[in-house]
């Protein structure tokens, strides 16, 4: 017998996990912001899948490689610890190309939720662009802006709560907590 949807907290990866570096190419430039591995490590605790959802469209531009993402990936799961983060979706699609999957498209989140079997109601967005909120929203998932990276400038309109990082977006999420049951 297969168990209930588990509840995940779907994360935008530059500029709420690690710093915004422009279309990092570079594992070395990879820097988490404080708090983040403490964090995750709540969220699971708690129950939470937490799964990465990225624009790259810095590989349909031509301005990275696939090769250049997965390393700077890599060292981003690496400084994280890979068990941290059960998956990660991207999206290369360029802007202005029609996309499925490019956020603020639901693709990528609605992906995961099928392959990880994942409860969308009860589930979180957590991101630092309107764009984060916006397919968390479309995706029926109740979502968060950080003010770090891009999100020191966004409107945070759509989403419900606006905080000053990961960490506490984490906070805002367990202190809403309906109990999970794993």
């Amino acid at each position: 017998m297969i168990g209930p949807l588990r509840p995940a907290v779907f994360l935008d990866r530059d500029g709420t996990l690690m710093e915004e570096v422009e279309y990092c190419r570079d594992p070395a430039k990879v820097r988490l912001f404080s708090g983040v591995i403490g964090a995750l490590d709540e969220l699971r605790a708690a129950g939470f899948a937490t799964v990465i959802i990225t624009n790259q469209s810095g590989i349909g531009r031509g301005w990275i490689t696939e090769a250049e993402y997965a390393s700077v990936h890599a060292r981003l799961l690496e400084l994280l610890g890979a068990a941290r983060i059960d998956s990660t979706y991207y999206c290369p699609d360029p802007p202005g190309v029609e996309s499925l999957f490019r956020k603020p498209a639901p693709g990528m989140v609605l992906q995961a939720a099928r392959e990880l079997r994942l409860n969308l109601e009860r589930s979180w967005f957590v991101g630092d662009k309107a764009a984060d909120i916006h397919c968390g929203r479309n995706a029926g998932t109740r979502s968060i802006l950080v003010r770090t990276g891009y999100g020191r400038t966004e409107n945070s309109e759509g989403a419900e709560s606006a905080v000053d990082s990961f960490a506490e977006a984490a906070r805002y999420i367990l202190d809403r907590l309906d109990r999970i049951t794993s």
